[in-house]
Order: structure tokens, then sequence, then C-alpha cells
């Protein structure tokens, strides 16, 4: 038995299924055969579009707070290491004054 390989949709064929989809001027039997797509797979992507929409226009601001967060972090960190490597060089400082490097 041979298998089927799956077909991979870009997302802008999908975004033009379900905006012809959400046009209703064509039913969904007749947009499914077109891209030969079957029914239930456009309904379903109509509804994940439908619920997604405000994002669009509200922008993603938990996005804003964790890259925000992140470069705290990351500020707090680059200090962090600037200090360890003050320590090394004043260890390594020392040590070649006692003779023990």
């Amino acid at each position: 038995m041979e298998r089927k390989i799956r077909r991979t949709i870009t997302d802008a064929t999908k975004v033009k299924v379900v905006i012809q989809a959400l046009r209703e001027a064509e039913p969904l039997s007749s947009i499914a055969s077109k891209y030969e797509i079957h029914v239930n797979q456009i309904r379903t992507w109509k509804r994940q579009f439908l619920e997604n929409a405000e994002k669009s226009f509200s922008g993603d601001k938990s996005n804003k707070k964790e890259i925000e967060r992140l470069n705290m972090e990351k500020e707090a960190l680059q200090r962090c290491l600037g200090e360890k490597a003050m320590e090394v060089d004043y260890l390594k400082k020392n040590l070649k004054k006692l003779n023990l490097l």
C-alpha cells in the first residue's frame, strides 16, 4: 500500500481561502473543490482566523513585557559577567605579584 504524502499549504493560501469563505460569495464546497481542501478544514481555518483577528489590532502586549523582562535579565547577567571578569583579572594580578602564577 502506498503512503500518501501530506500536502503543506502556505499561510498566504490559507488566508486567501478564509477571506473567500468570509465573503460568502460562493459556497464552501466550491471553494474546497477549487483549492482541493476539505470543507471542514476551511471551517477550522475560518474559526481560527476569527478567534485571532483582534490580536492584529491590539498588538501583542505580553510579548513586549516578555522582551522587556529578558532585556533586564540580560543586562543583569552582563553586569555580573563584567564583575567576574574584573575579579579574575584582580586575582591574576595578585597571583603574579606572589609568584604563584
